[in-house]
């Protein structure tokens, strides 16, 4: 199946008759066997077009375009969390809860989901001992704990996988290690992963389809390889310059208040 996303805007109200323009007619497409990952700055909409795609939006939010998964369409789509959908969250400690061990929380999921494989078979998938299952969430370091937060979005054998910000809390090589296993589920599913971290992208997943954001707008897509050898976009070009590798260069035009942004703000004002 796959993922597919046309003219999606979300617009979150605030009161006196102002909103924030969350989402701006984005489009998007994500196949089976090539993982894709949207990347931008803080406040650019990643996180928002994830919980656009999976149905965790504020209850305020105003949605409008289409979310598909094969000819299933949201708000419908949004019903099938778990089942067509798996999320994975910013933070994997929210998955769980604490006083409970590994083990019994992914049984019961599966259990609910209907999924074909066990607790045990889900920690090999994602590369993490069994021997996880019998401790608590917070025996766990905070890379097991994303291990287990994506093998508890495979509980009910999803074709898609989200993940919002997998890597937000791990160290370089920890980052790394979750791209690459995310980008080795896209084989046989889609795989979305909103991330700020270019460089485990760029190292772990060059082969990547790559969606670039800035101020709620995709303005950029290609390989991940294309987009950062030969980025086209003015702002993909600055980001990159905005890297420890090619030389900490601030951005010249910072992310702007997405409050009743005017409909033809670009990049540079």
């Amino acid at each position: 199946m796959t993922l597919e996303l046309e003219q999606v805007e979300v617009r979150i109200p605030i009161g006196s008759g102002r909103e924030v323009h969350a989402l701006t007619e984005i489009d998007l497409v994500a196949v089976p066997g090539k993982p894709h990952f949207v990347v931008g700055g803080s406040g650019s909409g990643k996180s928002t077009l994830c919980s656009a795609v999976t149905g965790l939006l504020p209850g305020n939010a105003r949605f409008s375009g289409t979310v598909k998964v094969g000819d299933l369409a949201a708000p419908a789509l949004w019903g099938q969390r778990g089942r067509v959908i798996g999320v994975v969250p910013q933070s994997a400690m929210t998955c769980f809860t604490p006083v409970r061990r590994l083990g019994g929380q992914l049984a019961e999921t599966v259990r609910y989901l209907g999924g074909e494989r066990g607790p045990g078979e889900l920690l090999d998938v994602v590369g993490l001992d069994r021997s996880a299952l019998a401790k608590y969430p917070l025996e766990l370091s905070g890379g097991m704990l994303q291990l287990a937060a994506i093998a508890a979005a495979l509980a009910g054998d999803p074709p898609v996988v989200v993940a919002d910000e997998p890597t937000s809390a791990l160290d370089r090589q920890r980052s790394e290690d979750v791209v690459q296993l995310l980008a080795k589920l896209a084989a046989d599913r889609v795989v979305l992963v909103a991330t700020h971290d270019l460089a485990a992208v760029r190292s772990a997943a060059a082969d990547a389809d790559l969606s670039v954001m800035f101020a709620s707008r995709i303005v950029e897509t290609g390989t991940a390889g294309e987009v950062f050898d030969n980025p086209s976009a003015d702002y993909t070009r600055d980001l990159l310059a905005a890297l420890p590798e090619n030389g900490l260069h601030p951005l010249p035009w910072p992310t702007p208040d997405l409050i009743d942004l005017p409909a033809d703000y670009r990049y540079g004002g």
